[in-house]
Order: structure tokens, then C-alpha cells, then sequence
């Protein structure tokens, strides 16, 4: 039997905590039947160590949300990497508060094979200057699971035209998990 990877332990974990933890999203009569997320396969291609291109002027915007609400972020700075022989690009937003880099997008696969309203990336900064821009670890936002979650909505600067076979994917039966 072969040691489980990264990916495959974070993915564990995360499962747990949707079926186990007392602040998962999922209502508590879904987590009785929870069999866990689904996930596209591992795509190593889909993975990139990306210099950021920042703004030369940080600026304040509102992103709206679920509810129907605005959420502030900081617009800091734009990532360009290839996906099928293509140039594409994103915006990384900074949180004001704590300065966490957040990727809100949405690609060709959003309302079929993943969730409508798009997906988050979380963006470990690697080495003081380059970022780690894992579509692996893309993940649904609470909202996808319970309506009663705000969850910001990616802007249209950050809706690619391929899709993203990697991270969190719906299930068979067009639901969040498996």
C-alpha cells in the first residue's frame, strides 16, 4: 500500500471536518449520509509557481456576494500562466484585514461540472516572491453546501474561457459531494 500524497491527505481531512466537525457547512441531517467530496483526479498540469504582476496601485473594491451583500478586498495583483496552449490570467485579491490572498474565478465548467457560482484558490506564497497557484486545491465555497453562507462572487475579470479539471468538481448527480 503506498503512502497517501499531499493532495490526497489534505482532501481526507477536509472530508472529515465536512462529516465530523461541528463547524462544517453541511446542513447536520447531510452529514449523516456524507461519503465525501468530489474531486477530479490529480492534474500535476494544473499546478504553477507564478511571479504575481501587482498593481501599481492597491486598490479597495467590493466584491458582492451570495446574499446579496458587498465584501471589501484589496485588488493587489495579476497571475498569468498557460492552461491548453492558451495565455490566461487572474486576479488575486488581498484581504485588508489579514492579508490572506484570495482567487475567486470561474471557468468553462461552472454550472455543469462544478459549481455555478465558481470556485476559491487560498495562495501560499512560496518563496518571498512567487506563489503557488494549485488548481488542485480549487474548492466550492460554503454556500455551494448551505445557503446560509455569504460567499464572495468572482468578478468578471476572473472567468476563464477553458475549463479547470482540478480540485472540488460536482458529483454524478450534479450535487457539491459525492
Amino acid at each position: 500500500m503506498s503512502t497517501p500524497s499531499e493532495l490526497e491527505t489534505y482532501r481526507a481531512g477536509k472530508d472529515e471536518f465536512f462529516r465530523d466537525d461541528p463547524a462544517s457547512p453541511l446542513p447536520v441531517p447531510s452529514r449523516r449520509n456524507f461519503g465525501g467530496l468530489a474531486y477530479y483526479p490529480e492534474a500535476p498540469h494544473l499546478a504553477f509557481e507564478v511571479t504575481p504582476e501587482p498593481y501599481e496601485e492597491v486598490e479597495a473594491v467590493e466584491l458582492s456576494t451570495s446574499d446579496g451583500q458587498n465584501r471589501e478586498y484589496e485588488r493587489w495583483a495579476r497571475l498569468r500562466f498557460v492552461v491548453e496552449g492558451v495565455e490566461q490570467s487572474l486576479t488575486v485579491f488581498r484581504q485588508p484585514d489579514t492579508g490572506d490572498l484570495f482567487l475567486p474565478f470561474v471557468d468553462a465548467g461552472a454550472g455543469s461540472e462544478t459549481y455555478g457560482a465558481g470556485r476559491y484558490l487560498d495562495l501560499p506564497v512560496l518563496d518571498g516572491v512567487r506563489l503557488l497557484l494549485d488548481f488542485n486545491y480549487a474548492y466550492h465555497p460554503y454556500c455551494a453546501y448551505n445557503a446560509a453562507y455569504s460567499c464572495p462572487i468572482p468578478p468578471a475579470e476572473n472567468r476563464l474561457r477553458v475549463h479547470i479539471r482540478a480540485g472540488e468538481r460536482l458529483g454524478p448527480d450534479g450535487d457539491t459531494h459525492a
